[in-house]
C-alpha cells in the first residue's frame, strides 16, 4: 500500500508528487495517457504563463534555474535580482508595465523569483517528472482510473486492470476528472457564453490581423507569433465539441470575429473550449482530495488555471505529508479547503468578469470603455498586476499581524542564504533576527519540522522573527521582542506537538 495515490501526471499532480516525495512519502502517480508528450505541449500554443507566486514555488524547491532557462530568461544567482517586469491583461486589455507601482505591493523584497515566466508545458512536465522520479515517486502511464472506493482505512483505485491501494488519493486529472465523478464530488457553477478556439494555422495574408489581443464588435481574436490564433465566438458555447473542427469552419469564425477577409491555407492543430465556470463544493470527501482543474474549471482568460492549480499543490502537499508522517492530526487538512476553496471561487469570478466585459453586445462594449480608462491609470494597472501576480493573496489565519497569511518575502541573511535557500528540503523555517536568539531553545523542539536560522538580515521589515510554513506562507511574525510562547502556539498549530 502506498501512502498517496495521485491521479493525473500534469504539472499539478507532478508538483504534488514532488512535495510528498520530498517529505518521504511513498507516492504512485496514475496517468491515463500512455505517452507524456503530445503535439499540443510542444507547439507554440503549448506555452503557459507562470505567475510570480508559481515561479517562487519552483524557486523554493531549487528549480528556479531550469524554469527560467525554459522561459529563455537569463539567471545569474550571484547577481542582485533585477526589478520585476510587470505585464498582463484584463479581458484582452493590456496593462502598461510602466504604470505598475511595484513599491505599493505589500511586503516585497528583491528576489530572483519576482518575475513572471512563459514556458512550454512540456518543459515544465519534463522537469517535474525528473524531479519526482529522483525522489522515489512511481509514475504509471496508460492507467485510466475506472473506479474509486474508500473506507476508514484507505482508498482503492482501479486502473490498468489492477487495484491500487493507498491511505489517501488526490484527483489531479483535469477538467473532465474521472476521480471527481467516481468519488461523488458535487460540481457546480455557470454555463458557457462562448466557444473559444485555439489553433496553429498557416495564413496567406497574416497582415490583415493585428497582433495580440483584439476586441471587436463580434468577439475577440488573438494573433500570436508562429501562426497561433485564438478566438472567442459568443455562440453560447454551442459549437464546442459538437462537430468536426474543419479548416472552413475555423476560417469562417476567424473572418467573422476579426471583421477581415483573412484566408487560412492550412490548420495544423485546433481545439475548442468554453468559459464554463465550475467548482467542487468541497475539496475533500473522506480520504479523497481534489486539486487543480479537477477541482475548478473556467475560461483561460488571464492565465489563472495552471497557477491556481500549482497553488493548490503547494498548499496541500506539506499538509498531507505531515498527516501521513503522524506529525499532525487530520484536522490540518481542513485548512487546505479553508484556504484554497475561496481562491478557486475568486478565480471563477475573475474570469466571469472578463467574459462579461468582452461580449459583443452594447452593454459589454460600454463596460470595456470604462475598464480601459481605469486600467490606463497607475492604480488600475497596479490592481490588475497584483491580482495576476498573486501579490494580493492573504489567507485568513486568524492572526493580527499584517504579514501572517501572506507569501513570505525573500529575506536575505547578512551572513547566510536567502530564505528560499533554507526551504529546499520542504521544512518550515524560523528566522530569528533578535540579538539574543531567544527562540533558539523553543525552536529546537520542532527541529525535525522547522529549520531554525538566526542572524541579521539585509532588510528585516521591522520584524524580530518570522515563522514560514513549507508552502512559503507566513504562519507567525513578531515586530517586538520575540515572544517564545506566541511562537510555540503557532508552531504547534502548524507543525504538531513539540518533542519533549
Amino acid at each position: 500500500m502506498h501512502d498517496v495515490l495521485i491521479v493525473g501526471a500534469g504539472p499539478v499532480g507532478l508538483f504534488l508528487a514532488c512535495e510528498l516525495g520530498l517529505a518521504g512519502c511513498s507516492v504512485l502517480v496514475l496517468e491515463k495517457d500512455a505517452e507524456p508528450r503530445s503535439p499540443w505541449k510542444r507547439a507554440p500554443l503549448g506555452t503557459r504563463g507562470l505567475s510570480v507566486a508559481s515561479v517562487e514555488a519552483f524557486y523554493r524547491r531549487g528549480m528556479l534555474a531550469p524554469v527560467l532557462e525554459a522561459a529563455g530568461i537569463s539567471h545569474d544567482p550571484d547577481e542582485e535580482p533585477a526589478p520585476p517586469q510587470a505585464y498582463g491583461h484584463f479581458a484582452g486589455m493590456m496593462i502598461n508595465p510602466d504604470h505598475v507601482d511595484l513599491a505599493a505591493l505589500p511586503f516585497t523584497l528583491p528576489s530572483p523569483a519576482n518575475q513572471q515566466a512563459v514556458v512550454q508545458l512540456e518543459a515544465v512536465e519534463t522537469l517535474l517528472t525528473e524531479r519526482a522520479e529522483e525522489l522515489g515517486v512511481e509514475i504509471r502511464r496508460g492507467a485510466a482510473v475506472s473506479d474509486v472506493t474508500q473506507d476508514e482505512n484507505g482508498v482503492v483505485a482501479h486502473a490498468g486492470g489492477r487495484e491500487h491501494r493507498a491511505r489517501w488519493l488526490i484527483g489531479c486529472d483535469g477538467g473532465h476528472s474521472a476521480v471527481r465523478k467516481l468519488a461523488g464530488f458535487e460540481f457546480v457553477g455557470t454555463g458557457p457564453r462562448f466557444t473559444g478556439y485555439i489553433a496553429q494555422v498557416d495564413l496567406d495574408d497574416p497582415d490583415q490581423l493585428k497582433p495580440w489581443f483584439n476586441l471587436t464588435p463580434t468577439g475577440m481574436y488573438l494573433k500570436m507569433p508562429g501562426g497561433g490564433i485564438g478566438m472567442m465566438d459568443f455562440d453560447g458555447g454551442t459549437f464546442d465539441r459538437s462537430q468536426p473542427l474543419t479548416r472552413e469552419h475555423v476560417q469562417e469564425v476567424l473572418r467573422r470575429v476579426s471583421g477581415t477577409g483573412v484566408t487560412i491555407t492550412d490548420v495544423h492543430l485546433a481545439s475548442t473550449y468554453t468559459d464554463r465556470a465550475m467548482q467542487t463544493s468541497t475539496y475533500r470527501r473522506g480520504r479523497v482530495l481534489m486539486a487543480g482543474d479537477a477541482a475548478h474549471i473556467h475560461s483561460p482568460l488571464g492565465g489563472q488555471g495552471l497557477n491556481t492549480g500549482l497553488g493548490d499543490a503547494v498548499n496541500l502537499g506539506w499538509k498531507l505529508a505531515a498527516v501521513v508522517r503522524g506529525d499532525a492530526e487530520e484536522g490540518l487538512l481542513d485548512t487546505y479547503e479553508h484556504e484554497r476553496h475561496p481562491i478557486g471561487a475568486w478565480v471563477l469570478e475573475w474570469t466571469r468578469a472578463q467574459v462579461a466585459a468582452m461580449g459583443p453586445d452594447l452593454h459589454s462594449q460600454a463596460v470595456q470603455g470604462v475598464l480601459r480608462d481605469l486600467i490606463a491609470t497607475p492604480d488600475g494597472a497596479t490592481y490588475v498586476y497584483s491580482k495576476m501576480s498573486g501579490a494580493w493573496l492573504r489567507y485568513d489565519l486568524g492572526e493580527d499581524h499584517p504579514l501572517t497569511g501572506r507569501d513570505a518575502p525573500d529575506f536575505r541573511l547578512v551572513d547566510g542564504p536567502r530564505l528560499a535557500g533554507l526551504m529546499r528540503d520542504g521544512r518550515g523555517v524560523l528566522l530569528d533576527f533578535s540579538a539574543d536568539q531567544i527562540l533558539r531553545d523553543p525552536a529546537s523542539r520542532w527541529k525535525t519540522q522547522v529549520h531554525y536560522a538566526a542572524g541579521r538580515a539585509k532588510d528585516e521589515l521591522g520584524l524580530a522573527a518570522v515563522l514560514v510554513r513549507p508552502d512559503g506562507i507566513v504562519a507567525w511574525a513578531d515586530n517586538g521582542h520575540a515572544d517564545p510562547k506566541s511562537f510555540e502556539r503557532a508552531a504547534a498549530r502548524w507543525f504538531g506537538a513539540a518533542s519533549e
